[in-house]
């Protein structure tokens, strides 16, 4: 029941002094336990204000009487809020306070009733009273979610900040910043309070004598700065100093406060140097010095890590010898929250080299190998990165290997915490860089099975960590083979498709420090890692796409892998990048060197050119001169064409003929039982006399054959394809053999070589009867006899330019003759030898080789040198 009179009769006035006291009760029960400095006291507040009645008077003729209302509904009270007297307003204020602060049930009542709009009208009143009660019943309102959106709409904010002037009301203070508190837990508060410049007028009451207006302030900073703009605010509005002072607050939550906004602000370097200006390092050591401030100290330490990101903290905590008590939290048993950060701290003094060294002095290697075996996943999730830090140093490594501290860390990457396993893998990753001897504790400690499977793992920063150390380990035969046996190509296949950038620049980067023998490319083929690989060679990344050239340049080192790679669109990329200025790079340069010189047909095909180090092997073809932006077709897919009207392609395979012979042979033999098998149940079959047994077996004997067709059948389709037996290049290999080696003289070896393959294609041609020579013909008679457009080498006859400098540049790798291949135009091509043209001066003392073009037409073994028309002569028309 709520009693209320004409503003005539009552006054309130409350007692300053108990008002303090009060306070200052309340405020200790708070630091045991109690939810709020703000609340229990309410009521007594109130109960403060006498009624003191004034000497009687003559009643005024024009003045109603006084009417005493007892209000039992709160609607009534809602409705006392439209009320023009001002006693009026204040009791309604003060009875809508009281009931709201019953329970949230009661303010979502009095929302209903539409109480929050004429409240919010009502706190820029002129008279004190209502002003003061007003702010009071929307502080307590404020705390429902309904009333915040309300409050929001109605945008009151600036009605509230403007209130928080020097002039205002203490308890206006309190239960305005109370208001922006709650307001300020959202985002949309927030940046009304920020546009509404209420950060100024804040800060100025973090000064202010009475606690709550201190804890509620510096709490809705501390709601602000958690936005980037308000950070910066806070350092220009010189709002350190103040906060800074708060840590000597007697009471514990303001502290604390203080401390978490002080640690939000210092993440911003600007506001850091301010810290460091105002002595703030000073301060916070002081609070980690008393261990009376326990429960400070891990907010303490957390500033202090943030500030430590900069090297003139460093240099200033190393001069007042905070590092010693920061080494403290990390050697003395601790909270291990506490003990987390305090080693957080520690890895930020040991980015800096010199830092790195003092604590190397300091024995912390050992410290932290300790904390290794500490049952908590943010000391060690902590610690490891912080062993990351220390072994930047070289000293350092040794040390934590010489501890046995790599195994700890090894069995921490099967740790359920992915933070713990990503951490871990990062301490590896930094122990191993360089450091042969801990990688190989890291094998012994079982760590490249472990590794293997991490790089599975979800977190993507555990599996680019684990992906550097197998790329240390695998500097080391023994160590790469064992990873190799736990399937690390193949599990690094899923990384390659990966979204961060730092899981496929490690993944790469492995795959080419694992990927060094044929073995391991034939696993990465069969796992499918190719396609992803070449993908990644278009990369907007440069990191990324300059790790799969390397990997690339690696994985073609052998033709099936090169082939693959072609066929799946790798040349084209490469030949995109580099013809681009500003995704060029050595990287991929080299990429596409090696590819081309693992792929000679496709080399020769785009580049119409074959050096002295280019050997060409069984399998090389020449499809002639490949038109830009045109994929060379592999000689399995050219061999699927039809016969057509277009150059034919020459192949050149001089596989031993035995080879086939025993393939065939065996073949036989597998189908050989078997066909008897058949003739003797056809036999059988047709007899008329058989027994319905004997029928019965010979159904089942020919389902069995037809079984075994089948298989024969499909075992043909999977069959390998490959070229086309050549025995007459093969029986010409043999004879360049025996009539070349024998000779000494390279310029001879040269002369027997270049007469052997004219007299194999036709012969000297006159240069006038070229086109009397029906080379064109003769192949075109070739085709049709094979049904192919490939032709073996061996079996051309007549050939021209091209023809028989191909044939020349096959016989002479294959018998050790150092020669290169040069396409021309109009169907020239020749080969270029580089020979001493008189013996040395002195034992040594080599002249310069001079090169010469072979004649394979004219005047077949004549040595043309390259600089005389009579070379540029045969290289055109």
């Amino acid at each position: 029941m709520l009693t209320i009179e004409s503003h005539h009769m009552v006054s309130t006035n409350v007692n300053k002094d108990n008002y303090g006291n009060l306070r200052r009760r309340l405020l200790a029960a708070h630091t045991q336990g109690k939810r709020s400095l703000l609340t229990a006291r309410r009521g007594e507040i109130n109960k403060m204000g006498k009624k003191v009645k004034k000497e009687a008077e003559a009643p005024a003729k024009d003045v109603f009487d006084p009417l005493p209302i007892e209000g039992k509904n709160p609607a009534t009270v809602v409705l006392m809020l439209s009320s023009p007297e001002e006693d009026i307003l204040a009791k309604a204020c003060e009875a809508i306070y009281k009931y709201a602060e019953k329970g949230d049930e009661n303010k979502s009542t009095l929302v209903g009733l539409g109480a929050v709009e004429p409240l919010s009208q009502l706190i820029p009143h002129q008279d004190q009273l209502v002003r003061r009660n007003a702010f009071m019943a929307l502080g307590v309102m404020a705390a429902n979610s309904d009333v915040k959106k309300l409050l929001v709409k109605l945008d009151i904010f600036p009605s509230i900040i403007a209130k928080l002037s020097p002039e205002e009301d203490v308890v206006v203070h309190e239960f305005a910043t109370l208001c922006l508190v709650l307001l300020s837990i959202e985002f949309t508060g927030k940046v009304k309070i920020f546009e509404s410049d209420g950060l100024d007028p804040l800060i100025k009451l973090m000064s202010s004598p009475d606690p709550d207006v201190k804890k509620n302030s510096v709490e809705c900073i501390y709601n602000l700065v958690q936005d980037f703009p308000s950070r910066m605010a806070v350092q220009e509005l010189n709002g350190i100093p103040p906060l800074l002072e708060l840590l000597r607050s007697e009471f514990p939550v303001i502290q604390q406060l203080a401390l978490r906004t002080l640690e939000s602000i210092t993440t911003e370097a600007g506001t850091r140097t301010a810290f460091r200006e105002e002595q703030g390092l000073d301060r916070l050591l002081e609070l980690l010095a008393n261990e009376e401030f326990g429960d400070l100290h891990m907010g303490a330490l957390q500033v202090i890590s943030n500030c430590l990101q900069d090297s003139e903290t460093m240099l200033l905590i190393k001069e007042t010898g905070g590092l010693e008590k920061l080494l403290q939290f990390v050697v003395t048993p601790v909270p291990p929250d506490v003990q987390m950060i305090a080693v957080t701290a520690i890895s930020r003094v040991a980015q800096n080299s010199e830092n790195r060294k003092i604590l190397h002095e300091q024995d912390v290697e050992k410290a932290l190998v300790n904390l290794l075996a500490v049952d908590h996943d943010g000391v060690r999730t902590a610690t490891c990165r912080t062993v990351a830090a220390m072994s930047e140093n070289l000293a350092c490594r040794d040390t934590f290997r010489q501890l046995e501290g790599i195994r700890p860390i090894v069995l921490l990457l099967s740790n359920e915490s992915g933070e713990v396993r990503e951490a871990a893998a990062l301490a590896l990753s930094s122990l191993t860089n360089g450091n042969q001897l801990n990688a190989h504790a890291v094998y012994e400690a079982e760590g490249d099975k472990l590794l293997v499977q991490l790089l599975q793992d979800r977190c993507q920063g555990a599996v680019a960590h684990a992906a550097v150390v197998l790329t240390n380990m695998a500097t080391q035969e023994a160590l790469r083979c064992s990873a190799l046996a736990h399937g690390a190509v193949r599990a690094l296949v899923e990384p390659l498709r990966a979204a961060d950038t730092r899981v496929l620049s490690s993944a790469t980067l492995a795959l080419a420090a694992l990927t060094c023998d044929a073995d391991a490319r034939a696993d990465l083929r069969d796992a499918g890692g190719l396609a992803p690989l070449i993908k990644l060679l278009s990369s907007n990344n440069a990191e990324v796409r300059s790790s799969a050239c390397w990997a690339v340049r690696v994985c073609a080192s052998d033709e099936p892998t090169a082939i693959e790679m072609c066929r799946l669109g790798a040349l084209e990329i490469l030949q995109e990048v580099n013809s681009s200025l500003n995704r060029r790079s050595k990287f991929s340069e080299a990429a596409l060197d090696r590819l081309l010189d693992s792929n000679l047909s496709v080399k020769y095909s785009l580049t119409g050119h074959l050096s002295s180090t280019n050997i060409t092997l069984d399998g090389f073809y020449d499809p002639g001169q490949a038109r830009a932006g045109h994929r060379v077709l592999t000689l399995e897919e050219l061999s699927k064409q039809e016969v057509n009207q277009h150059r034919p392609v020459i192949a050149v395979n001089g596989k031993p003929e035995q080879l086939v012979s025993a393939e065939l042979t065996d073949d036989k033999q597998q189908d050989g039982p078997v066909s008897t098998r058949s003739s003797s149940v056809l036999s059988k079959s047709s007899s008329k006399t058989l027994s319905n047994r004997a029928k019965s077996r010979v159904r089942k004997e020919d389902e069995k054959q037809k079984d075994e067709d089948d298989s024969r059948a499909q075992a043909e389709v999977e069959k390998p394809w490959s070229p086309p037996h050549d025995a007459e290049f093969y029986d010409l290999v043999t004879e360049a053999a025996r009539s070349v080696l024998p000779v000494q003289d390279e310029r001879e070896q040269c002369i027997i070589l270049a007469t052997l393959v004219s007299d194999t294609m036709g012969g000297a041609v006159d240069r006038e009867k070229l086109h009397h020579f029906l080379w064109e013909l003769h192949l075109s008679e070739l085709k049709l006899e094979l049904q192919s457009n490939i032709i073996p080498i061996g079996k051309i006859k007549k050939g021209t330019f091209y023809h028989r400098a191909l044939l020349f540049k096959a016989l002479a790798d294959r018998i050790g003759v150092s020669c290169s291949l040069v396409r021309g135009d109009y169907n020239r091509a020749w080969n270029e030898v580089r020979l001493l043209e008189a013996p040395p001066k002195a034992p040594g003392l080599y002249p310069r080789p001079q090169t010469y073009i072979v004649d394979l037409m004219h005047a077949p073994g004549n040595l043309l040198r390259s600089d005389l028309p009579a070379a540029i002569q045969y290289q055109t028309i």
